[in-house]
């Protein structure tokens, strides 16, 4: 089976450790975990280690749809990356690259077949454009 994999990328206008620490706690996950302003991310878990879990609910906030989110960490590499496997076995990677006193976050992933690539690299674009603007304005 050929994997499609898509990237989505980001500069941040902050320094790597606030870049890492932002995308990997749970009390600021819940702030930018979302692709538009009608979702929401009501709760966040994070084992940051290898073989650790990582789960975050995501849902409409009319309560319409949801679902939750769960990943095993496969690596990780302290402020700099870290790669996991979804539960359906898609993969995926986050790599923090400092650019002067900027961020550049890069995520690729696994593309599942059930929606066009188009729409996937456009959801998870909005996410991590949330974060861009959650991580620079706190």
């Amino acid at each position: 089976m050929e994997t499609n994999q898509i990237t989505v990328q980001s500069t941040i206008s902050a320094d790597q450790k606030k870049v890492w620490d932002y995308y990997t706690k749970p009390e600021h996950i819940i702030h930018w975990n979302f692709a538009s302003d009608d979702w929401q991310c009501p709760w966040a878990k994070n084992d940051l280690r290898v073989g650790g879990k990582y789960s975050a609910r995501m849902e409409a906030k009319d309560g319409s749809f949801g679902f939750e989110f769960e990943a095993t960490y496969d690596n990780i590499t302290d402020q700099k990356s870290f790669t996991y496997t979804m539960e359906d076995g898609r993969k995926a990677s986050v790599l923090l690259e400092p650019i002067g006193n900027k961020t550049q976050v890069t995520v690729k992933f696994d593309a599942e077949d059930q929606n066009p690539v188009e729409m996937q690299q456009g959801g998870w674009q909005a996410i991590l454009d949330n974060f861009k603007k959650y991580t620079e304005s706190h």
